[in-house]
């Protein structure tokens, strides 16, 4: 059984998140402005997918054949998975790019369309990771991962020391390994854990899905590439691993210095499973922002630069977290609470990098008393 399903969070100073909440919903509707996606997200979404598909008719109508020129579109290809993901199926499996459900479940399966599959990410992202964040063994996110460490109470090996180092070399593993994996595991595991019967899903269906779409995904990327086109397939399959390998490294090096980052907390409960925080205080003490001047950056990172306003608003599109986010930190600043923060996504690289280290060092012995 999964940890998560022991903890709870505390009742008690619920205040902070009333006030915040009924300011957040008063800037809406005083402005008469949608939660929901707008225009510029509708034009976002269509550059995004424009990003994936446009290289891919190019290459696959063997209209650009030189090398470096398909090389050039396997990279942007790249950009293009990483972009539908951080972009457009992130609001929609939070249920914030419309306010139809249909439309959520219908854009949320764009990540079925590159490789991985909502469903697993729906539990994993949305269930545990915005519940029990950076929790030991509930929040995924920061779980032992046997080559990385990114919580204090995970297990420590020596090859750790240096994980501030190969860590980069790794993040760009991410998507292959849901594709060729992770999928396959977790949704064994969730399954194992209650975690598909809480979600009313129907685990014959899941798997039918993520089977199914897995095959379309494999025929489309590589089995019609090999029967079309002038290259062996192991150039074929070279030039996918590429495109992902881009897509996982642009994803990791956005979502980890949001909570993996010196000065983040992780908060552990008592011995009765209960934590010390209410739900959205413990989301302010162990989530940071990033270069939230970076208007270019932002709008490209799907506003995941400002994780603080999406982990406590998770369910409003991202294109109004820069409106709300002075609400947010004058709130938080009013109650006597973190807002925090790093001016730039290299400062929060960096800070990431710093903990890595901090974490790669031996732990302490602890003694017993007898």
């Amino acid at each position: 059984m999964s940890r998560a399903s022991s903890l709870k969070f505390p009742q008690a100073r619920q205040d902070f998140f009333i006030t915040l909440n009924q300011r957040v919903n008063d800037y809406f509707k005083t402005n008469g402005i949608n939660k929901h996606a707008n225009a510029e997200m509708i034009v976002k979404t269509c550059v995004m997918f424009a990003l994936y598909f446009v290289p891919y008719t190019l290459i696959i109508s063997s209209t650009v054949t030189a090398g470096w020129g398909v090389l050039a579109l396997v990279v942007v290809m790249g950009f293009g998975v990483a972009g539908i993901g951080l972009s457009i199926m992130h609001d929609a499996n939070h249920g914030a790019y419309s306010n139809k459900a249909w439309i959520n479940n219908l854009i949320g399966y764009s990540l079925n369309l590159v490789g991985a599959n909502a469903f697993n990410w729906k539990v994993q992202h949305n269930v545990l990771h915005h519940t029990y964040t950076n929790v030991h063994d509930a929040d995924e996110d920061i779980s032992p991962r046997g080559v990385l460490r990114m919580h204090p109470n995970s297990d420590w090996k020596p090859m750790h020391k240096f994980q501030h180092v190969y860590a980069w070399l790794l993040y760009g593993l991410m998507t292959i390994v849901w594709v060729l994996v992770k999928d396959f595991v977790r949704l064994v595991r969730y399954q194992k854990d209650g975690l598909v019967k809480k979600q009313k899903a129907n685990i014959v269906t899941e798997w039918l899905i993520l089977l199914g779409t897995k095959a379309v995904y494999v025929g489309y990327i590589f089995v019609i590439p090999v029967l079309l086109l002038p290259f062996a397939w192991w150039q074929i399959l070279l030039g996918v691993l590429l495109m992902h390998y881009i897509a996982g490294f642009i994803l990791a090096i956005i979502f980890q210095p949001a909570h993996v980052i010196d000065g983040t907390e992780y908060p552990e409960p008592d011995q009765a499973g209960m934590l010390e925080n209410t739900w959205a205080i413990h989301q302010l003490h162990t989530t940071t922002n990033f270069a939230n001047q970076n208007k270019i950056l932002s709008w490209y990172v799907g506003g995941l630069n400002y994780q603080v306003e999406h982990h406590l608003f998770p369910n409003v599109c991202h294109v109004h977290y820069r409106k709300i986010s002075n609400i947010v930190q004058e709130t938080a600043k009013e109650f006597g609470l973190p807002y925090k923060s790093e001016p730039t996504f290299i400062g929060a690289l960096a800070g990431h990098a710093r903990l890595l280290k901090e974490l790669g060092k031996q732990p302490a012995m602890r003694l017993s008393v007898s």
